[in-house]
């Protein structure tokens, strides 16, 4: 067997166009695994920070039950396997989260960088080597993950409004209706039931809510099931001057400042709808790149953007790194076939 000074001898003696060739294998099979191993281990550690926790009864009775292995590029590791002494049920660090069960774990750094570019699924698939159809649900995998998280209380002033997406059935091979052209236009005018409401909700802090709440315009009870935990005596509200907000901040006892959509008042001092527009525009913009989105996945899309917002100017490794150790400590039982037959409506009845 050659000893590492032979090896390295003979890699001195290729020709410049084979010591390429030897070094792009070496990034495309040694990198990732190298880079995705400390993700694992963050996840493993938050995760268990308080002991083991069964990831189907959620027991705090699980114990380690020896290691499996994974093959991560060109290198085979080993990792934990934990047992649930209640269901007796075995897990892993990584069960019930996106990446369980993806035969590529290793590739799904390379990936998030690729969302967080802004990159099609075509070019990603170019430039990390996993069939496009595979990633589209490795997106919604990792996207349905993201969109449990939540503002858990707005502090201060609270600027909402909605905003309006056309309803889509975009992917779908029976449509009840007829296809559009581009996207196409709603047949009737004004706001109606052919558009979905999402609901912006944003403090001074940047902290966000942002959700589909129903089709057509807004209502007081989609507002308090929406964001009813989330505010408080202590929050100020400002909207438009749409009267559902008008009466749930009366009835919810809210200081609130409304500002009409003809422009002519649009700051009353401190406070102002301005932040949540700008993010309303902001949203629109970076949505049209998809060209057009279903509605199912539009939730999803809400949640990419809003993490997207949330480390503008901040794209580094360890950005990267975050959007998948955070998508990793929620809980997500999505196959295939359930991201398949997702109906937004009946999930939020």
């Amino acid at each position: 067997m050659a000893s590492l000074k032979d090896i390295l001898k003979e890699i001195r003696n290729l020709s410049t166009a084979e010591q390429i060739r030897l070094k792009e294998y070496f990034t495309k099979y040694l990198t990732p695994y190298a880079d995705s191993e400390p993700v694992f281990k963050e996840v493993s550690e938050r995760k268990h920070k308080e002991g083991y926790t069964c990831s189907y009864c959620h027991s705090k009775r699980a114990v380690r039950f020896g290691k499996y292995n994974v093959k991560a590029g060109a290198q085979t590791v080993q990792r934990q396997r934990y047992r649930c002494k209640d269901c007796k049920k075995t897990f892993t660090d990584v069960t019930n989260t996106p990446i369980h069960r993806t035969r590529l774990p290793h590739k799904w750094l390379e990936f998030v960088q690729c969302m967080i570019e802004g990159y099609s699924l075509r070019k990603a698939s170019e430039l990390i080597d996993v069939h496009y159809v595979t990633l589209f649900y490795w997106r919604h995998k990792l996207l349905s993950a993201l969109n449990q998280m939540d503002v858990e209380q707005f502090q201060g002033i609270v600027e909402m409004d909605e905003t309006y997406f056309l309803y889509s059935e975009k992917g779908k091979r029976k449509l009840s209706r007829k296809p559009r052209k581009r996207g196409g236009s709603s047949k009737k005018r004004g706001i109606s039931n052919e558009q979905v409401c999402v609901l912006v909700a944003r403090d001074r802090q940047k902290m966000t809510y942002s959700r589909i709440v129903g089709k057509g315009r807004i209502v007081k009870t989609k507002l308090d099931e929406a964001v009813g935990t989330k505010l408080s005596s202590g929050n100020v509200l400002c909207t438009d001057a749409w009267r559902a907000f008008m009466t749930y901040a009366k009835d919810k006892g809210l200081e609130h400042y409304r500002f009409k959509s003809d422009g002519k008042e649009r700051v009353k001092g401190v406070y102002h709808i301005q932040n949540v527009n700008n993010y309303h525009g902001r949203l629109k913009r970076w949505i049209e790149r998809f060209n057009g989105v279903a509605t199912k996945y539009l939730d999803h899309y809400l949640s990419w953007f809003q993490f997207l917002d949330s480390i503008k100017h901040r794209n580094d490794d360890t950005t990267v790194s975050r959007m998948l150790v955070e998508s990793c400590l929620f809980q997500t039982e999505n196959t295939y076939d359930k991201l398949r037959n997702i109906n937004i409506f009946q999930m939020k009845c």
